[in-house]
């Protein structure tokens, strides 16, 4: 999802992207297992509610990696999709999670046909695409999802100046243009999506309990060192 649209520069990350990352988080005393697990949790909470039991839907993932939320997913999620850019990664996310079908694409570009998924996600990877891409990256999203079906985007929220300071300092995100939630609201709105809202998440780090509760509080508020944004097909 890099400028280059290759993703040969997120080749080098195929065994050192937990370490690149601990890295520039470092500061916050939490490590990204622990983001991946809060945004996993909510990634099925929002297919349950919106397309009911998860078991039963097939979902892609844009941008996947080395398929770091795949472990978390794969038995929850009847078909599990991932595509990545880089060729290393994909390569890795198939030695991490067997079975799982992946495929390199730059995600502007989708090798899958119209409505062929119930959900489309892509977790931080927006940011990536050049912003001259942004419509067509979102048309594609939708484009692959069925009708009825449900496009997910997890980003960093800009107005968080942890988050500003972690991608700063994360050596895979020089290329990084954050986007706000509005901007992205608007692009899938732009893609044809409807009911198209989102909620600031990670005000407080948690990922169940009474914690989620005090965060999802403040999830109108753009407070969350994330966001996510969901729509759906016509």
């Amino acid at each position: 999802m890099s400028k280059n649209a290759t993703g040969n520069e997120f080749d080098a990350y195929r065994n050192s992207y937990s370490e690149a990352v601990n890295n520039a988080i470092s500061f916050s005393g939490l490590k990204v297992d622990f983001f991946t697990r809060a945004k996993a949790a909510r990634l099925l909470g929002l297919l349950e509610d919106r397309l009911g039991p998860t078991e039963k839907l097939s979902v892609l993932d844009v941008g996947c990696g080395i398929g770091n939320y795949h472990e978390l997913l794969r038995d929850k999620i009847g078909k599990l999709t991932g595509v990545d850019p880089s060729s290393e990664c994909i390569d890795e996310a198939k030695l991490r999670n067997p079975g799982l079908i992946y495929r390199v694409s730059d995600g502007i570009e989708l090798p899958f046909q119209d409505g062929e998924f119930d959900a489309v996600y892509a977790i931080c990877v927006m940011h990536h695409v050049p912003p001259a891409n942004w419509i067509k990256f979102s048309s594609e999203l939708a484009r692959v999802t069925r009708p009825g079906g449900v496009v997910l985007i997890f980003e960093h929220n800009p107005y968080n100046p942890l988050t500003r300071r972690a991608v700063s300092t994360c050596p895979f995100d020089e290329d990084a243009v954050l986007l706000a939630k509005k901007q992205v609201v608007e692009y899938l709105r732009g893609a044809g999506l409807r009911d198209v809202a989102g909620r600031y998440i990670l005000t407080v780090p948690a990922i169940e309990g009474v914690l989620r509760r005090v965060d999802d509080a403040f999830g109108g508020v753009p407070l969350g060192a994330q966001y996510y944004v969901l729509g759906r097909r016509q």
